[in-house]
């Protein structure tokens, strides 16, 4: 169905190839995103500061899938090597491969809300059983992807599932709570993405028109890191996330129907 909606004049009438080019400061911008909630949050649990380290944990969850989510597309403004690497390192941090991930975010695209879609399964669920179901959802992304990885791809996905259980290995066997501190809330957030990446944009949409939901207002994209523009990704998804604002305005103008349901 996207691709039927991509024939559709007023959809290939929006301009948008001007919005993947991105400046040597938006790059540099996106690839240190991440970086200050993560010090945050391992800083403030190095103190036993828990509770206060969880909201920047999940902020930090939420920016690392802003910016792995650009290197899914290669939308980051660097090389595919370097995309690449970019899924590897936080594949160590967030922990589970990246690569798996981007397997079957691709194939969502491709067959958004399909029968085929593993990605986007808790999108068809209540809310409750969306969260209810989360812990099983990263193990269903990594044995489809297992399956169809071939290659390189699938080198990636034995270096980035090696380094993850390093990482927990460490969290079990030293006793250093700021980093076991920090692999339960990066596994609580794996939990929560069948939620909050998949429901919160997909739910009560289906294959038809429109599919996915979108967000407006400048302060609820601000605190949410443009990460639910979501309509406008699905059909342009080689912008990258910071463009996405004057994407939406673009798509308001030619086709407002598309962009009428919201995320909240």
């Amino acid at each position: 169905m996207t691709s039927e909606i991509l024939r559709d004049p007023r959809i290939r009438a929006v301009e948008w190839k001007d919005l993947t080019r991105l400046t040597r400061a938006e790059i540099l911008t996106e690839l240190l995103l991440p970086i200050p909630w993560l010090i945050s949050a391992l800083w403030l649990a190095q103190r036993g500061l828990f509770l206060l380290a969880l909201p920047a944990s999940f902020m930090f969850f939420l920016v690392g899938l802003r910016q792995v989510h650009n290197a899914y597309h290669y939308a980051l403004g660097i090389s595919r090597r370097g995309s690449d690497w970019v899924m590897c390192l936080l594949s160590a941090v967030m922990l589970g491969s990246m690569h798996a991930v981007q397997i079957n975010h691709l194939h969502h695209h491709q067959h958004c809300l399909g029968e085929e879609d593993v990605e986007g399964h808790s999108a068809r669920l209540p809310a409750w059983k969306a969260i209810a179901v989360g812990p099983l959802f990263p193990i269903r992304l990594h044995v489809n992807a297992w399956k169809k990885a071939r290659g390189a791809s699938f080198r990636w996905i034995l270096l980035e599932l090696a380094v993850t259980a390093a990482v927990i290995a460490t969290a079990v066997l030293v006793p250093c709570a700021w980093l076991r501190y920090h692999v339960v809330a990066m596994a609580v957030g794996q939990c929560l993405t069948s939620f909050f990446a998949v429901w919160t944009v997909h739910h009560d949409c289906d294959h038809d028109r429109p599919f996915a939901r979108t967000l407006r207002g400048l302060l609820k994209n601000a605190v949410t890191y443009n990460m639910f523009f979501h309509m406008e990704h699905h059909l342009f998804p080689a912008v990258p996330t910071c463009h996405l604002p004057q994407l939406a305005e673009r798509l308001d103008l030619n086709a407002p129907e598309l962009t009428r349901l919201r995320v909240f």
